[in-house]
């Protein structure tokens, strides 16, 4: 291409990866709804070791009822 003073349409497209916006879009969902999985596992993972660490959930609203 010589010129920018064509007709855009005749051109066609011009970024890369023309085609693969529906693999792209596929690819970000099941990326965004792993992260998303591995998340809630991890921080259960952690609020056991904290229950496991400073007692039960009654144990823990006792201690902050006395307190305040």
């Amino acid at each position: 291409m010589e010129t920018w003073a064509v007709d855009l349409a005749d051109v066609g497209a011009v970024y890369p990866w023309q085609g693969a916006e529906v693999i792209m879009v596929i690819v970000g969902v099941v990326f965004w709804l792993w992260w998303h999985v591995a998340q809630v596992k991890g921080e259960n993972e952690e609020y056991k070791a904290d229950l496991e660490k400073y007692g039960s959930d009654e144990q823990i609203k006792k201690a902050l009822d006395t307190h305040y």
